[in-house]
């Protein structure tokens, strides 16, 4: 058995308001379209979660929005710029068979180097750009048997690659 995570980073956010508390900034013109082209993305290669975890900032709930996937959705205060070892107690607790971990770096970031045998080769994956989406799967039965550096790539992905935004 085993089981499959996507693990991404929000959407471009705004800085529009540089008054505005970095919790509730939301998504710029260019996030949204990103957001909905990983979705379509997501949907093309039939990667459907049916768990996701977001962080509770405004623009990792409307990354998760623009997205448009039917799946069980947790907002999760701990997960707003989390580190790598608080995001993995949190999937470790995940229910999901395929779970869609939605999240900041550079938390996101060190979780995806850790969690992988072997990186992609891919030039983005080290920094993890905005609403970068890795597809990892682990050969377990129950998250809470994940172990970092099992996991197998199945694909990473920016939306620049996806949609030229």
């Amino acid at each position: 058995m085993s089981l499959r995570l996507i693990l991404m980073r929000h959407a471009k956010s705004s800085w529009g308001d540089p008054t505005q508390d970095d919790h509730q900034r939301p998504l710029n013109g260019r996030g949204r379209r990103s957001a909905e082209a990983i979705g379509n993305w997501l949907r093309a290669e039939n990667i459907m979660p049916d768990q996701m975890l977001v962080s509770s900032a405004a623009r990792t709930k409307e990354t998760s929005e623009r997205l448009d996937m039917e799946a069980e959705k947790t907002v999760l205060d701990a997960l707003y710029l989390a580190s790598p070892g608080i995001m993995l107690e949190i999937l470790k607790r995940a229910s999901g068979q395929c779970v869609l971990m939605l999240g900041h770096n550079p938390g996101t970031a060190w979780l995806a180097r850790d969690l992988v045998a072997k990186p992609p080769q891919h030039p983005r994956f080290a920094d993890y750009p905005t609403c970068a989406t890795l597809v990892v799967d682990f050969d377990i039965a129950q998250w809470d048997d994940l172990k970092p550096g099992t996991g197998t790539v199945v694909d990473f992905v920016t939306p620049r690659e996806l949609d030229g935004t």
